[in-house]
C-alpha cells in the first residue's frame, strides 16, 4: 500500500459476486449461521473515489443511487471510520459511489462499497495497512466484505468471512435479472429458518462436485452442481421470482437461480453468445426489471486512479 499520504482523490473499482453454492448451516446462539459459500466475483463494478475534505460525507450516483443510505450506516463510511479509528485519525474523506451493482440485489453491491472504501481511504491516507489487517476490517464489517476486497472464486467459512481461494480453470458466462425493489438479507435468513422449521439441518460443506467443476472450468458440470439454501424463502417472501426463474431456463440457461439473498436472479450460460440471447429473452418477458450481462472470475477491490 502507499506509504505517503496523498493530497488527491483514489479511485477504486470493486466488483459484484454470484454465490454458486450457499450452504446454510443450523442456526447459531448468536443469530448467524455457519455457511459453506463458494464466491465468484463477476464483472460488474461498483467504482469507490475517496477525496479529502472537512468532514466525512458519502454521495452516490448511477441506477438506484436514491435507495443508497447516505449516513454512517453506508458500509462505505464505516470502512472508512474504522480505518481512522484504528490510526488514531478523523475520517474526513468525501466519499463518492457510482453505483452499477444492483442495490439489495444478493451481489453484495454495499459489501462492495466497503472494501472499495477502505482500500481508497488506506492508499489517499498513506497507512500502509497490511492485507491481513484490510481482511480484518473487512470481517468487522460484514460477512460478504472480505471477498469484496479479494475477488477471485473462495470458498468462504464462518458467517462466509474466513475465505480459502479456489482454483478456477475458466471463465463462466452470467446472465442477471434484476427485479424491481429489494430483499432484506435479514429477512430472507429469517424466512429459511422458518421454513426449515425443527427439521435437522446438517453442517455446511462445500460440494464435491462443484469444486471439481470450477477447476475445469465446465460450465454443463457447474449448472448441475450449483445450489442455494436461501432460494426457497427468497422466492417465498417474493413469489414472482419464479416466473423469472421459469423464463431464463425456458431461454436455454444452463443454471436458473436466485444471487444470494436475492432478489437478483442468476443464469448460467455457456458462452457470450448464449448470454445475449437469454439476456433478451428475459428483456421480453416481463419478468423483471433490467438485466444484465457479465462474465467471471474477475479481481477484487483495484486502484484504477491515485
Amino acid at each position: 500500500m502507499t506509504r505517503g499520504a496523498r493530497s488527491v482523490s483514489v479511485t477504486v473499482r470493486v466488483p459484484a459476486k454470484v454465490n454458486v453454492q450457499l450452504a446454510v448451516g443450523p442456526l447459531r446462539p448468536d443469530g448467524f449461521h455457519d455457511l459453506a459459500n463458494v464466491f465468484l466475483a463477476v464483472g460488474l463494478y461498483d467504482v469507490v473515489t475517496v477525496t479529502p475534505a472537512d468532514e466525512l460525507r458519502v454521495t452516490c450516483s448511477g441506477p438506484d443511487a436514491d435507495k443508497v443510505p447516505l449516513d454512517p450506516s453506508n458500509l462505505a463510511a464505516r470502512a472508512a471510520l474504522a480505518l481512522a479509528e484504528r490510526r488514531g485519525r478523523e475520517a474526513n474523506v468525501h466519499i463518492h459511489i457510482e453505483k452499477d451493482i444492483p442495490v439489495a440485489g444478493g451481489m453484495a453491491g454495499g459489501s462492495a462499497d466497503g472494501a472499495g472504501a477502505l482500500v481508497a481511504c488506506d492508499a489517499l491516507w498513506g497507512t500502509g495497512a497490511s492485507r491481513e489487517e484490510l481482511l480484518e476490517i473487512c470481517a468487522e464489517l460484514g460477512s460478504d466484505v472480505p471477498f469484496s476486497l479479494v475477488g477471485g472464486t473462495a470458498l468462504g467459512r464462518g458467517r462466509g468471512e474466513l475465505l480459502t481461494p479456489v482454483e478456477t480453470g475458466g471463465t463462466f458466462h452470467w446472465v442477471f435479472a434484476v427485479a424491481d425493489g429489494g430483499l432484506s438479507t435479514p429477512a430472507v435468513y429469517g424466512e429459511c429458518d422458518r421454513l426449515r422449521g425443527d427439521s435437522f439441518v446438517p453442517e455446511p460443506d462445500p460440494s464435491p462436485a462443484l469444486m471439481d467443476a470450477l477447476r475445469a472450468g465446465d460450465a454443463v458440470a457447474l449448472a448441475g452442481a450449483v445450489s442455494n439454501d436461501l432460494q426457497a424463502a427468497a422466492v417465498s417472501l417474493r413469489p414472482s421470482l419464479r416466473a423469472t426463474l421459469d423464463a431464463g431456463t425456458e431461454a436455454g440457461a444452463l443454471a436458473a437461480m436466485v444471487s444470494g439473498s436475492g432478489p437478483t436472479t442468476a443464469f448460467l450460460v455457456s458462452d457470450e453468445a448464449e448470454a445475449e440471447k437469454v439476456a433478451e429473452a428475459l428483456r421480453v418477458s416481463g419478468t423483471c426489471r433490467a438485466v444484465r450481462v457479465a462474465a467471471g472470475p474477475v479481481p477484487g477491490a483495484t486502484i484504477t486512479v491515485g
